[in-house]
């Protein structure tokens, strides 16, 4: 299938971009994204009756259903609970996009897809240096939290890490013995976990020790014993370097502090109050466990139960500050359901092909791997799947791992045919 040759670069430097301006312009990746739909639809509906465009839909059905499944899970979700609320549509229906963005990448020749990879690292570089600039300006001091002018520490930080680290995951298909390139991968791993550091994000550092092993796995870290004792030297020195410095260990101490107030019986705290948030989610999904209170009712059934004092008056939210105890109490088992097929769409096709000889594909589905599982582990602590720039992100980088496994493959097949 030939495509111009404009509409090609067009794409790959919107892939670049998009990452590359997530945390230093509000609306910057949204405004990528809308554009790369636009071609995708585009280009859609020019092939409508060419045979094999749309063919990926079927080849990964699972991938398809994980991107409508949330979205239609609403739909039915408002009409049978007799309400309309278009707005609760707005971040999900990225997951819905990304499948005609999908069908567009895959026909790239791989080579322009894997620009992404750049466009990670510069996102990780704009972090750090978003964290100097802010600190010059007096923007954050040893106890305050880094972020940004249009999101919150956590996403701030989470979405750091997941860009630092996805530069070296896709160093796999920049040759990582090229010194230049594994300079300024390393320069992006270490901005955007040192913005990530600042912005003091604990839920999001559990997602390291998931890096570091997915990352040992591509590059075969632990497949001899030598490899695997230098690596886990390594990684006991970076940890306890981290675990001394003064930020970790001031969050660290006040989660410990948290706890031990709780068993003292003091819930009025940080971590007090967002189980007891956890708590009163829970005890909303038992009573209604088909579909819940309803998407983006929460803040009113968290506020009926303050009413009858049933749950403090501290806790009422729009959010429960978990994607799992948000959807369980806003969707029920229905949404419930579409959230597991969700994280395991983002996983199912990198999971197969992480294995894969050619260093592309291998690249590709650690990758999104790295994303998947992220996915899941930012969303313990906070709503991942509510800012729409979160999950434009999301679904702009699965679907463009995606396409890279895909379009590799079908290059490989033709040049073995040949």
């Amino acid at each position: 299938m030939i495509f111009a040759p404009s509409l090609i670069w067009l794409s790959t430097a919107l892939l670049f971009l998009a990452p590359a301006v997530n945390l230093v312009w509000r609306g910057g990746t949204g405004y990528c994204f809308f554009l790369l739909v636009a071609l995708a639809l585009g280009a859609a509906a020019a092939n409508r009756r060419t045979p094999g465009y749309f063919s990926a839909l079927r080849a990964y059905p699972w991938y398809t259903a994980g991107m409508l499944a949330f979205v239609l899970a609403l739909v039915l979700q408002q009409l049978l609970l007799g309400y309309w609320m278009p707005r609760q549509f707005d971040p999900l229906s990225r997951f819905v996009f990304a499948l005609p963005l999908f069908l567009l990448l895959r026909q790239f020749p791989s080579r322009n897809l894997r620009t992404i990879g750049w466009g990670c690292a510069a996102g990780a570089v704009g972090a750090g240096i978003w964290a100097l600039v802010d600190q010059l300006r007096g923007g954050w001091t040893d106890v305050s939290r880094l972020n940004n002018y249009y999101t919150n520490a956590i996403p701030f930080g989470d979405t750091a890490l997941l860009l630092a680290f996805l530069a070296i995951f896709t160093l796999g298909w920049d040759g990582p013995r090229d010194w230049r390139v594994l300079t300024l991968k390393l320069l992006a791993l270490f901005s955007g976990g040192y913005a990530s550091y600042l912005s003091g994000t604990r839920g999001g550092w559990l997602a390291i020790p998931v890096f570091v092993i997915l990352l040992g796995c591509q590059f075969h870290w632990f497949a001899h014993k030598k490899r695997l004792l230098i690596a886990a030297l390594a990684i006991v020195v970076c940890s306890a370097a981290l675990l001394s410095t003064e930020r970790v260990a001031t969050r660290v101490e006040a989660a410990t502090a948290d706890f031990a107030l709780l068993r003292h019986g003091d819930d009025n705290t940080s971590v007090g109050l967002r189980l007891q948030l956890w708590q009163a989610s829970w005890r909303l999904f038992t009573e209604h466990p088909v579909y819940g209170v309803g998407k983006g009712k929460l803040v009113n059934a968290l506020g009926d139960l303050a009413k009858h004092g049933e749950a403090k008056d501290e806790i009422v939210n729009e959010r429960a500050h978990s994607d799992f105890f948000s959807t369980i109490a806003e969707t029920g088992v229905l949404g419930t359901l579409c959230l597991i097929l969700l994280y395991f769409s983002l996983s199912v096709y990198f999971w197969r092909h992480r294995h894969a000889n050619d260093p592309a594909i291998r690249a590709a589905a650690y990758s999104g791997l790295a994303v998947s599982f992220s996915t899941v582990v930012f969303g313990l602590t906070i709503d991942v799947l509510v800012p729409v720039m979160v999950t434009a992100l999301l679904a702009l980088l699965s679907a463009t791992f995606l396409a890279i496994i895909d379009s590799r493959k079908r290059e490989l097949s033709s040049s073995a045919g040949c």
